[in-house]
C-alpha cells in the first residue's frame, strides 16, 4: 500500500478556491444605528441617501442612552460619533463596547476623540468607559487639530476598507489620533498627529469578539459643511467601505485584498464555505487514496 500525501498543487488549488469564494461573498445590507449627540438623524439621512445598501436609523444619545437589547434587536452595525463634548459619553461607550462583544461591529468617527479619556484638559472629556479598550486609537493628547487633513494614498493598503478610495480631504473636522498595538491601519493622513507621529485615517482593532473601525473625519460633514470646500474627496465611499467591512463582521470581501484577514471574525455563511471545500478536498483525497492501494 502507497502511504497518501496531499499534493501541494492539490492544497494550492483548494486554498486557491476558498479564496475565490471568500472574495466573491456579497456583503449584506446592514441596519446601521447612528449614535451621536448632535445631527444623528440628519447624518443618517444624507447616509441613507448617498449609501442605499445599507439603512440608517439616528438615536440622539443626548436624550437617552440605548441598552444594549435594544441595540442587539435594531442593529447589525453602529456608528458613534460626536459633536463637543457631553455627559452622556461613558454610558454610551459602555453599551457600545457590550454590542461590540456580541461581534457586531462598531464604527466610530470624529469628534470621538475629543471624548476620549486622554483627551485634551480643556474639552473637559467625560470618557468612553469600556469602549476605550476596544478601540483602534488613543489620542494625540490634542484631537481633532482643526487643520487641514489629506488622504496619503501613496502608503494605502489594499483592504476592503480602502476599495475605491483616491482621494479624501477635510478643512479641519479630521485626525488627532494615534493607532495603538494591535491596531490595523490601512490608511494614514499626510500630515502628522500632535506629537510628530502618523496620523491614522483608516484603521479598526480586533480583540477577541470584538471588532471596532475607526474613519477619523466628521461623519456629520456633509450635513455641516460643503463638499469641495469643507471636504472632498470618496467621503461617502469611505464610509461605505467601513459599513461593508463592518456588515462583514470585519471580513475582506474586496478583490483588492490578497487574501480573506486571517484575523477577522468569520461568519458563519463563510464557515459554511470553508467547511464545503474541506469535505470536497477531503473526498478527493479518499478517492485518491482507493486507486493507488
Amino acid at each position: 500500500m502507497k502511504p497518501y500525501q496531499l499534493r501541494v498543487p492539490v492544497a494550492r488549488v483548494l486554498f486557491a478556491l476558498f479564496a475565490a469564494v471568500a472574495a466573491a461573498t456579497p456583503v449584506h445590507a446592514a441596519r446601521v444605528g447612528v449614535l451621536s449627540n448632535k445631527y444623528a438623524s440628519e447624518t443618517a439621512a444624507d447616509f441613507n441617501t448617498h449609501i442605499p445598501t445599507h439603512v440608517f436609523t439616528g438615536i440622539d444619545t443626548s436624550l437617552a442612552i440605548p441598552t444594549l437589547q435594544s441595540l442587539t434587536a435594531a442593529f447589525d452595525v453602529v456608528l458613534v460619533f460626536e459633536d463637543s463634548t457631553y455627559g452622556n459619553a461613558t454610558a454610551v461607550g459602555n453599551a457600545l463596547a457590550a454590542f461590540a462583544n456580541t461581534g457586531r461591529v462598531v464604527v466610530i468617527g470624529a469628534f470621538y476623540d475629543q471624548d476620549r479619556s486622554d483627551g485634551p484638559a480643556t474639552n473637559s472629556p467625560h470618557g468612553w468607559g469600556t469602549l476605550e479598550q476596544v478601540d483602534p486609537n488613543t489620542t494625540d493628547q490634542a484631537g481633532t487639530p482643526y487643520a487641514p487633513r489629506t488622504l496619503d494614498t501613496a502608503t494605502m493598503l489594499r483592504h476592503s476598507l480602502t476599495t475605491g478610495i483616491t482621494s479624501l480631504t477635510s478643512a479641519k473636522f479630521a485626525g488627532g489620533n494615534q493607532a495603538k498595538s494591535g491596531t490595523t491601519v490601512v490608511a494614514y493622513w499626510n500630515q502628522p498627529n500632535a506629537l510628530g507621529q502618523p496620523d491614522p485615517a483608516i484603521a479598526f482593532r480586533i480583540t477577541g469578539a470584538t471588532c471596532v473601525i475607526q474613519v477619523a473625519i466628521a461623519p456629520n460633514y456633509a450635513v455641516i459643511g460643503t463638499f469641495g470646500t469643507d471636504y472632498g474627496g470618496d467621503f461617502h465611499r469611505a464610509w461605505k467601505n467601513a459599513f461593508d467591512f463592518g456588515a462583514n463582521r470585519c471580513v475582506s470581501t474586496s478583490g483588492n485584498t490578497d487574501s480573506p484577514d486571517p484575523l477577522a471574525i468569520p461568519t458563519l455563511s463563510e464557515w459554511g464555505l470553508a467547511l464545503t471545500v474541506l469535505l470536497l478536498g477531503a473526498g478527493a483525497a479518499f478517492r485518491r487514496r482507493r486507486r493507488a492501494r
